[in-house]
């Protein structure tokens, strides 16, 4: 049975990426810091999916996480690095506490965790990390996030040139604005779904689905020859120049 880690798995697209894993038969281990979607999460499939609570910035976490996979299930094939959040200011008004923490969570701690799994990988295994549409492309506010997904990107390629050729693959997926609770709260806007529904050439918004089927493909046999690769499923939103003009000028935005 193969074995995934599944950071940030209580909510979102980590969910959604645990349960597609063990429907197709692996073990999963699910990380996240809410005890209650965790056992949520478990329920779906309590032969399949184990989860831990821990906090992805603490010192020990990443011992904790590959000892936890590798007492239970003897070995890793995959991990997909997923936990993250939205940071919603501009440079100019981020703190040195904020951009710590958002390089803390989404890049020094994937690192961390990866370096920790790839001993234990074999031939046939692959890293996969959550990157965003914001590290292809410039965004509004965000700073922090964007510099985190950046290096991910950056990241990912590393380790897939330097772990290439022991048979373990590195890619990215890069979500567009992607339908979670958090996004549905937005819906009601016109602008917003302007941007990210009628003005992306296929006009709608993405899914968890879309996501964790993406994933799922990384980690399979079909996908053994794409390594260092950055997907972005995002219905072709990056693809066009015709969003920016709109999104750059429209009144939300502060002119300084």
């Amino acid at each position: 049975m193969q074995v995934a880690i599944v950071t940030g798995a209580s909510s979102g697209i980590g969910f959604g990426c645990a349960t597609k894993l063990a429907s197709q038969g692996m073990a999963v281990l699910g990380t996240g810091r809410d005890d209650a979607r965790l056992e949520e999460l478990k329920s779906h499939d309590p032969e399949h999916i184990e989860t831990l609570a821990v906090d992805l910035t603490a010192d020990d976490a990443p011992r904790r996480i590959v000892d936890t996979a590798i007492e239970r299930w003897g070995r890793i094939d995959f991990l997909i690095n997923n936990a993250g959040v939205g940071s919603p200011k501009p440079l100019h008004e981020t703190d040195d506490e904020s951009l710590d923490y958002f390089l803390g969570l989404m890049l020094r701690a994937p690192f961390r965790l990866a370096r920790e799994a790839v001993v234990h990988m074999q031939p046939g295994s692959a890293i996969i990390n959550i990157t965003s549409t914001f590290a292809i492309v410039g965004g509004l506010r965000g700073g922090a996030y964007s510099a985190a997904k950046g290096g991910l990107t950056s990241l990912t390629r590393h380790i897939a040139c330097q772990y290439g050729p022991q048979g373990i693959r590195c890619n990215a997926v890069a979500p567009g604005v992607t339908l979670t609770p958090m996004v549905a709260s937005r819906l009601e806007d016109p602008r917003f779904r302007k941007i990210n529904t009628e003005m992306t050439p296929y006009p709608r918004l993405g899914e968890v689905e879309d996501i964790a089927s993406t994933v799922a493909f990384l980690c399979s046999d079909g996908a053994a020859f794409i390594n260092g690769q950055e997907i972005a499923v995002d219905g072709g939103w990056t693809s066009t120049k015709y969003l920016s003009d709109f999104a750059l000028n429209a009144d939300w935005v502060e002119q300084r």
